[in-house]
């Protein structure tokens, strides 16, 4: 079976998008259940409330307690979970493909009718801080946290996504309860179903469970960035190894640039095969750990490369980094490299789809930012489309020194 020949769309009538694949192949399948909401619709006092909401539907519905939910799933053989993104939440269930109602129905009854007790809610505070300690006691994580902040000063997709501690430790149920109201509204939620399941029959299940759902009236703007201003700060941490992010703005999922970035980005940070970990680790054995990274959201994005090395070498470090920037400005890649590249990406496009829930992943995703499919083939062709002066034009336009905000975590004692 062709694979665009799978999908299926619906909207129902209080706006709740249904997309799904249909695998007869396998006996399992994947729900999600996606709102299109994420940290980057948080009010500076909201900080951190997507995730805390992510936390606090596992605590009981006013159905279920705590411990009922996940395993609801579980003893069947399944699982349950969730993550928060800047710009949208996403609740999953996997399952056998005889489970479907069990998992929409407890998908449903997380994001429609979570209790929020407040006995729950004061200890996950505590588990939420906990975390956020996990996160700035890691270096490489907490290193792009600062990068963010910088890239994106003054705007909510520079806030962490666990928030902050002032806002975290204010949080009460009517805030909670407030923010749901608010923006789990119909037109925003997309449920993605891959696997073993026929399109009319999830369509059915989740007009049962979400049918009874209608909009809060809420209207939602969504403000872009500022203008970006590069920027270089140094942070002393309690570490033995320096740690760099080098980078900058980039673009949005919706520009042209985006396909060329993302084969940019393979060959130059993408794996043990590019050209950084080629050139810096390989020939210099500066670094254990070097990559490029690209992030694209509606309406903004960033690229930059991490490194972890000796403070002594950040210097020669930052050089070599900046040569390989500039090769790629200054010199088109050649047809061999980039096919490699071209492979590599579309590789892990379909060694990807052999997962359901990558499958439905990629559906959810689709339809949050594009509202409509983009097959394999099409996925396949537009890569294939992407030419060495489309890499070239891109480097020319992002790898421009004077451009680059640069975050390095220094070894040292905290006062």
């Amino acid at each position: 079976m062709r694979l665009e020949e799978s999908f299926q769309r619906t909207e129902l009538s209080n706006g709740i998008r249904v997309v799904t694949e249909h695998i007869p192949s396998v006996r399992s399948i994947s729900v999600g259940v996606w709102i299109f909401v994420g940290s980057r619709d948080e009010k500076p006092k909201e900080a951190g409330i997507s995730h805390f909401i992510e936390h606090m539907v596992f605590k009981g519905t006013r159905r279920r307690k705590t411990h009922h939910l996940a395993a609801r799933m579980e003893s069947v053989g399944g699982f349950l979970n969730a993550f928060t993104a800047k710009e949208y939440t996403c609740f999953y269930a996997r399952g056998l493909d005889q489970h479907l109602s069990r998992a929409i129905d407890v998908l449903a009854d997380m994001v429609l009718s979570p209790s929020f007790p407040k006995k729950e809610l004061e200890k996950e505070k505590d588990v939420v801080l906990e975390e956020m300690k996990m996160y700035e006691d890691n270096p490489e994580d907490h290193v792009f946290d600062i990068f963010e902040n910088t890239v994106y000063a003054g705007h909510a997709l520079g806030r962490p996504i666990l928030g902050t501690r002032n806002a975290v430790a204010g949080f009460d149920r009517a805030q909670l309860l407030d923010f749901v109201a608010r923006q789990y509204s119909p037109e925003r939620i997309v449920v993605a179903v891959s696997g073993n399941a026929q399109h009319d029959r999830v369509v059915n299940e989740v007009e049962s469970a979400f049918g009874t759902l209608f909009t809060s009236g809420h209207r939602r703007r969504r403000a872009r960035p500022r203008t970006y201003t590069p920027a270089r700060r140094e942070v002393t941490v309690p570490t033995q190894q320096a740690h760099l992010v080098m980078g900058g703005r980039a673009f949005s999922i919706h520009e042209s640039g985006r396909l060329p970035l993302v084969v940019l980005n393979t060959l130059l940070g993408g794996g043990m095969s590019s050209r950084l970990n080629l050139h810096i680790r390989e020939r210099y054995g500066f670094c254990y750990h070097i990559y490029s990274f690209a992030n694209m959201f509606l309406d903004a994005g960033d690229w930059g490369v991490y490194m972890g090395t000796d403070s002594s070498r950040i210097d020669r470090a930052r050089t070599l980094i900046r040569r390989e920037l500039d090769m790629l400005v200054q010199k088109r890649v050649g047809p061999r490299e980039l096919a490699q590249a071209k492979n590599q990406v579309k590789g892990s496009i379909m060694l990807g789809l052999e997962s359901m829930n990558t499958r439905m992943m990629r559906l959810g995703r689709q339809e949050l930012f594009y509202r409509k499919y983009v097959s394999l083939d099409e996925a396949i062709a537009h890569i294939d489309s992407v030419t060495a002066d489309d890499i070239r034009d891109i480097a020319e336009e992002l790898f421009d020194p004077e451009l680059y905000t640069e975050v390095v975590f220094r070894p040292g004692k905290i006062a």
